[in-house]
């Protein structure tokens, strides 16, 4: 039986933010973003939020039909040339500053939350035009369902078929195994937060005559 995915809007906003806080609140990258657990619960779900307009404006939100899973992709086009880098994250623009205004919604006194932005824009790819996968979470208590992989794999059917490619950063040498076996591989260097986890860039090629 498959599972039934719909794409979100405004309206399940309170619902796939709550799913988002939960299952990221343990998350060795929040954890580091938020190394106080206390604050942590108080602001954590302020990022989640400002995650999910990102996603609504760069791109679009797919969720199951139950509520139990949601991801977040962009649709990233390549950089014009006399651009630079920057145009993943950059929430309004090449003259935005997307990690100072993100900080600045979510903790404004949390120098973490501007530079694990300014740390995964330098290291995302701008050359070529691809779906980002920026967060996905499954509740806990339905994880190890093939939910997750479900979700993937509805957008990766289609990048393949209309010859997209698609990006990601894996948290987790858990999550990094999973999307090699969805067609992933790392690309560059490791990505190693000042004292804290390790995180993988990774890029699929779309497969097939696409």
């Amino acid at each position: 039986m498959g599972v039934a995915i719909r794409r979100a809007g405004e309206e399940d906003r309170a619902d796939a933010v709550r799913l988002l806080d939960e299952a990221f609140m343990w998350d060795p990258v929040s954890a580091w973003v938020f190394p106080a657990e206390e604050h942590r619960r108080r602001r954590h779900g302020a990022l989640m939020d400002a995650f999910f307009d990102l996603a609504l404006g760069e791109g679009y939100i797919d969720i199951t039909e139950d509520g139990s899973a949601v991801a977040l992709w962009w649709s990233v086009p390549a950089a014009a040339p006399e651009a630079g880098g920057g145009s993943a994250g950059s929430g309004g623009g090449a003259e935005a500053d997307g990690p100072a205004l993100l900080r600045q919604a979510v903790d404004p006194k949390n120098e973490r939350v501007e530079l694990i932005g300014r740390l995964t824009e330098a290291a995302h790819p701008t050359d070529r035009a691809h779906q980002y996968l920026h967060m996905i979470a499954v509740r806990p208590d339905r994880q190890g369902e093939g939910l997750g992989t479900a979700l993937i794999a509805a957008v990766l059917e289609r990048c393949d078929a209309e010859g997209l490619h698609a990006y990601l950063e894996a948290s987790s040498a858990r999550s990094r195994a999973l999307y090699e076996r969805l067609g992933f591989g790392v690309t560059g260097a490791p990505l190693d937060l000042p004292d804290g986890p390790r995180m993988w860039p990774m890029w699929r090629e779309p497969r097939g005559d696409a």
